[in-house]
């Protein structure tokens, strides 16, 4: 059995923002040389998330919305983790969206669903974070 481990970094531009990494983890698949396994992608940030969906703007519209109508970020004062900072909000979306996702590697492809594509949710973003993808197999 092999494996390979990857860190890929983002860095967004706003505070929440959904990246579409599909292509980046593909990449990742193709470094390894592994043709069948399993491949693990997950933020490794409290206040990310790796999720799988439709790349659809509306959509995206959607979930932005549910995710503040449930975690909205103000009024800071509403949350007690916000002692030190603001963004008790983006650790409840983490919770809500996820930390990873674990996709089927099929003939050195992602095996993925006809719409499915990976995502980097991002909800304190405008830093370098970092996710990590492993995959194992043969």
């Amino acid at each position: 059995m092999k494996q390979h481990r990857k860190e890929l970094w983002f860095e967004t531009k706003q505070r929440r923002q959904f990246l579409n990494i599909t292509s980046d983890v593909q990449r990742c698949l193709e470094d390894s040389g592994i043709k069948e396994g399993l491949l693990l992608c997950n933020a490794m940030h409290i206040t990310a998330s790796v999720f799988i969906n439709d790349d659809e703007s509306g959509l995206h519209q959607d979930l932005e919305l549910w995710l503040e109508g449930l975690a909205p970020e103000k009024p800071y004062a509403r949350y007690r983790h916000n002692g030190y900072e603001d963004n008790a909000d983006a650790h409840l979306k983490r919770t809500i969206m996820g930390r990873e996702v674990v996709v089927a590697v099929t003939g050195g492809e992602l095996d993925l669903g006809p719409w499915e594509q990976i995502f980097y949710g991002e909800f304190d973003g405008k830093r370098r974070k970092r996710v990590l993808v492993k995959i194992i197999g043969e």
